[in-house]
């Protein structure tokens, strides 16, 4: 499958510079995050973007999976917003014409709100299938636990379905943002024991479990813990890349591209890594952790909560009229049959001896092949944007 339009954006005088990859269509639609970051890349944000079309593809969600990306380096708020403003600007064909651009790092549900309004987009009466009975706003305010949740019943089905519950019942995670903090919850409430977490500013650890409610009460929104709010014996390293060091069962990968790389995988004491970030393991990584008989729970399999949740409301999947709470349970309780049904399926066709990453994108591949193939003609994306 061919991309479908990787374009460029620029307006000088907000200083904008972005890019847009339309990685596949299906139904003439496509859907992705927004990443905003000083670093950010074209060749990356292409990669994510095919990334979203296996992940939407493995869940069987039909549609095509896209990705945008602002060129940032910080700066004041108001310079924030006017590149914000420009960039729903030069997007807003995009947005009215099938693709959904949505958060991802850099970019909050403010922001993603933001150039929504300045691109004069209404994702509730343009883009959405599906009757939501509250603001795109509110629904998410009760969501925003989905991707851990996600993670949480990924590793649930693969440690049940493996026979490996009583060897995975310890934890380690690196990074405790939003999702961080999700999974360290959704994985306690099913038993395990989480006794490492990693920040920007190092490594916690406990002989036993964490304090899970101390933690979280001393987590600011950006998933930076105040050590001075901690309880007293706690182990606490500034060594970079400490968390790779904990013995745990089970190491989970929540923040930062190729977190595990050629460079540190040699440290990795986990039997079980699970990819609750995108691409979280390089492809050099992955290969070396098969070979030492670890096993990889990669992203578009276990990564697909938030995905999978904006997807089935586009796509229209809930049952029309469901007032909020409804809906919000059966929201949870499909993708969670989603992602348990594709973890079996994922595990039985690996067998012994293939890798879950290798059987999950073939598997993934093959279903966007037929959602391709499905479509009455081939989904073509004519749009002209500002400042291409």
């Amino acid at each position: 499958m061919t991309t479908r339009l990787r374009c460029f954006v620029a307006e000088p005088d907000s200083g904008l510079r972005a890019f847009v990859v339309v990685d596949s269509l299906v139904g003439g639609r496509a859907m992705g995050g927004t990443r905003m970051a000083e670093d950010v890349t074209v060749e990356e944000v292409a990669e994510l973007a095919r990334k979203m079309t296996l992940k939407l593809a493995l869940a069987e969600i039909p549609i095509g999976g896209a990705k945008a990306g602002i060129l940032h380096e910080g700066g004041d708020d108001r310079e924030r917003d006017r590149v914000l403003a420009a960039f729903g600007h030069c997007v807003a064909p995009l947005l009215h014409g099938g693709v959904y651009l949505g958060t991802d790092q850099g970019i909050a549900h403010r922001d993603r709100d933001f150039f929504f309004a300045a691109a004069g987009f209404d994702v509730r009466t343009e883009a959405c299938a599906c009757a939501v009975p509250c603001t795109w706003e509110d629904l998410w305010g009760r969501c925003d636990q989905v991707a851990g949740f996600g993670v949480c019943e990924a590793l649930d089905a693969a440690v049940e379905i493996l026979g490996l519950r009583d060897r995975c019942r310890t934890v380690a995670i690196q990074g405790f943002g939003v999702v961080g903090r999700a999974v360290a919850t959704g994985l306690t409430e099913r038993g395990f024991a989480v006794t490492a977490v990693a920040d920007r500013e190092g490594t916690i650890a406990a002989r036993g479990a964490l304090p899970l409610e101390a933690l979280l009460e001393a987590t600011d929104a950006h998933g930076t813990i105040d050590r001075r709010l901690l309880p007293d014996g706690l182990e606490r390293s500034s060594t970079p890349e400490a968390w790779l060091d904990v013995d745990a069962d089970v190491l989970v990968l929540a923040a930062g591209t190729a977190s595990v790389n050629e460079r540190n995988v040699d440290r990795v004491r986990a039997s079980v890594v699970v990819e609750a970030g995108n691409i979280a393991c390089s492809e050099a990584a992955n290969r070396t952790l098969r070979e030492r008989g670890v096993l990889v729970l990669p992203d578009i399999l276990v990564n697909v909560g938030s995905a999978a949740l904006t997807g089935l409301a586009l796509t229209g999947a809930p049952p029309p009229e469901l007032e909020l709470d409804p809906l919000v349970d059966w929201l949870f309780t499909e993708i969670a049959a989603r992602i348990r049904r594709n973890v079996a399926h994922v595990v039985d066709r690996a067998g012994s001896t293939a890798s879950l990453t290798e059987v999950a994108n073939a598997i993934a591949t093959e279903r966007a092949g037929r959602m391709a193939a499905a479509e009455p003609r081939p989904a073509e994306l004519a749009v002209t944007l500002p400042g291409a």
